[in-house]
């Protein structure tokens, strides 16, 4: 017990620097030269997009008035690992150490009666459109999409609440469609309709950083993330109960959406641009109808453009943090692990592997590809290689494997249904053990190095005033 509350006590002081919502983490990228903003009237329809994918990774940009509107879009908030790992207060190669203990000891949210997030209510004759300045983002997206939405239901059996980000279709003045994949919002929206009861849902825009990536945690149903959120910032999230249910949401957030998943009711949503950088198709999908909105007074609305990094980030990070620990039960020599970008955050997993016993990569392969079934490709390394640096994990591959030898194949598995290489999400998942072989000589696979390379500091010896025509005189 005095462990855990020692435990606690330093996740509280290593995260007291966290940015509690949108507008402090807005200021802190200001403060430091990563906010662009973009002159007013920039085009909702691709335009907005544009730019926020040509900044993606360098800066955040806000749009102010787009396409005449009177809202302000915000996009690019956490398009770097460092990034997400300062808006927490803490350092990069703490995140997923922090994201494993706020999962491990979440706090539970504190409850306000007064929240910025209802300073203005609308409820009649309202137009979404009119209401929210909503982008469309990709060439064959369907139309306009809320894509940066946190959307807070609860169990109608337990009244336990869940927070996901589903992409929504903008379908009528006060109409939202709907992909819900096979997880917790989609078992909550079955046991309602099983009772032909709609389900009462919040879409929450402009939350805090911690808010969008504890909604990504992979965790058992009925664990609600907001206590996810609250431990990664070292103190308990203030909610607020909703005008038209009893859904608690973050206090300090800039939209809240409320309405409620439609029993029975489908209607056609999509083609939509998604992680893998394709389409996801269209089909008949989930109704949200709209019953009310409530904002700050100048609320900002964030969007995360579709296949951005943001979109990746976003949900790589928690991933790799439940794939960690997940994976470090049986195998507690693996040290770190990486979701690459080139594998799109979710299909290609690089592990680092303290190895022991011969033929342990190969298990540690397997172990990686039960972890999470959209996993389509794992490469395994020893601890010298970078796992973040995708030249570092090449070269492994290039000098360490041999395909006969270390590939590991398991065709007819399940995958992600968004991978257009699957047949509907079956395909093949493969392994690549590219550590050193447990019986090679010790010098045939020994890394070359310059000794004192590394403590070198070229300021010092180099000498900017030096012309070359005084060298060669």
């Amino acid at each position: 017990m005095e462990q855990t509350v020692a435990a606690a006590k330093s996740d509280r002081d290593e995260a007291r620097h966290a940015y509690l919502d949108l507008r402090s983490w807005l200021t802190r990228l200001d403060e430091t030269g990563r906010l662009a903003i973009a002159r007013p009237e920039t085009d909702l329809r691709f335009m907005l997009a544009g730019i926020a994918n040509r900044n993606d990774g360098d800066r955040a940009t806000i749009f102010p008035h787009p396409s005449g509107h009177p809202g302000t879009v915000v996009s690019g908030l956490l398009s770097r690992r460092a990034w997400m790992a300062e808006a927490l207060g803490i350092s990069e190669d703490r995140l997923l150490e922090r994201f494993q203990a706020a999962e491990q000891r979440p706090l539970a949210p504190v409850e306000v009666e007064n929240a910025p997030c209802q300073e203005v209510v609308h409820e009649d004759d309202f137009d979404l459109a009119d209401l929210l300045p909503i982008p469309v983002h990709n060439e064959h997206d369907s139309g306009a999409y809320i894509t940066a939405g946190l959307l807070i239901s609860a169990n109608p059996k337990t009244g336990a609440q869940n927070v996901a980000i589903h992409r929504l279709q903008l379908s009528g003045p006060r109409e939202l469609g709907a992909l819900l994949l096979p997880r917790h919002t989609l078992a909550f929206n079955d046991a309602a309709e099983a009772d032909g009861h709609d389900l009462p849902v919040a879409i929450v825009i402009g939350a805090s950083p911690a808010c969008l990536l504890a909604s990504q945690a992979i965790v058992p149903i009925d664990f609600d993330e907001l206590g996810i959120a609250g431990a990664l910032c070292g103190a308990p999230l203030e909610v607020v109960r909703c005008k038209g249910s009893e859904l608690r949401v973050p206090a300090r957030s800039e939209i809240v959406v409320e309405g409620r998943l439609k029993a029975n009711r489908r209607a056609p949503e999509g083609p939509f641009g998604e992680f893998p950088q394709y389409y996801g198709e269209r089909d008949d999908r989930h109704v949200i109808e709209v019953d009310r909105v409530t904002t700050r007074s100048r609320p900002l609305f964030h969007t995360i453009v579709g296949g951005g990094l943001e979109h990746l980030l976003l949900g790589g990070i928690p991933r790799e943090a439940t794939i960690l620990a997940t994976m470090r039960r049986s195998h507690p020599g693996v040290v770190d692990v990486h979701l690459s970008r080139g594998g799109v955050c979710r299909y290609h997993l690089h592990v680092k592997l303290r190895r022991r016993e011969a033929g342990e990569a190969k298990n540690v392969i397997l172990a990686a590809l039960a972890a999470h079934y959209d996993i389509k490709h794992v490469v395994v390394v020893d601890e010298d290689v970078d796992i973040h640096d995708p030249t570092e994990v090449e070269w492994a591959v290039a000098t360490r494997f041999q395909a006969d030898r270390d590939m590991v194949m398991i065709p007819g598995s399940q995958g992600s249904k968004l991978d257009p290489s699957t047949d509907n999400g079956l395909g093949c998942k493969t392994g690549f053990d590219a550590t050193v072989p447990a019986k090679a000589p010790e010098f045939r696979f020994r890394r070359i190095r310059v000794p004192g390379e590394e403590a070198i500091d070229l300021d010092d010896v180099l000498d900017p005033a030096a012309r070359l025509a005084e060298v060669l005189s």
